[in-house]
C-alpha cells in the first residue's frame, strides 16, 4: 500500500525501517564481489582498497555487518559471508548489475558506475524483479 501524499526522502526512509544502511549495502555488495573473485575470503585491506576507504573504516563496518549476522569476522581475521549474508550480498550484486545495464542502455555508454551507485539503494525488490524482466524482454533477439 502506497502512502498518501508526498514525503521527503528521509520520510520514506523512516517508513521503510530497513536493517541495513546504504553504506552497509555497499560494503556487503563489495564483500560478495571480492569473495567471488578470490579465495572465498576477503581481507579488510582489500575491502578498504576496493571502496576507497581507510582500513579502520572497513574494519568498523565489518564489525557492524558481523553484528547483523551477515559475515563472519574474527578479530584480525578474514571476512567470510554467512549464508544469509551470501544471499543478501548476491541480491545486492544482482541489483547493481541490472541497474548498471539499464543505465548503459539508456545512455548509450559502457560505464555508468556513479549513477548506478547513487540510485540502486532506492529500488524495491519488486522493482528489481520487474527491471530484470524488462531487460530480458528488451535484449531478446
Amino acid at each position: 500500500m502506497e502512502p498518501e501524499g508526498f514525503y521527503t526522502l528521509k520520510g520514506y526512509d523512516l517508513m521503510e525501517q530497513g536493517l541495513l544502511t546504504t553504506s552497509m549495502e555497499d560494503y556487503l555488495e563489495m564483500i560478495c564481489r571480492l569473495q567471488g573473485q578470490g579465495e572465498g575470503v576477503v581481507r579488510v585491506s582489500a575491502l578498504a582498497a576496493a571502496l576507497h576507504v581507510q582500513p579502520s573504516s572497513a574494519s568498523k563496518m565489518a564489525g557492524s555487518l558481523r553484528d547483523q549476522g551477515l559475515i563472519v569476522f574474527p578479530r584480525y581475521g578474514y571476512i567470510t559471508l554467512t549464508p544469509e549474508g551470501g544471499r543478501l550480498g548476491a541480491y545486492l550484486l544482482r541489483r547493481h548489475q541490472l541497474v548498471h545495464r539499464l543505465l548503459c542502455q539508456i545512455n548509450g555508454t559502457q560505464e555508468e558506475l556513479e549513477q548506478c551507485e547513487k540510485i540502486e539503494h532506492f529500488l524495491s525488490p519488486r522493482t528489481v524483479e520487474n527491471l530484470e524482466a524488462y531487460l530480458e524482454r528488451r535484449e531478446e533477439p
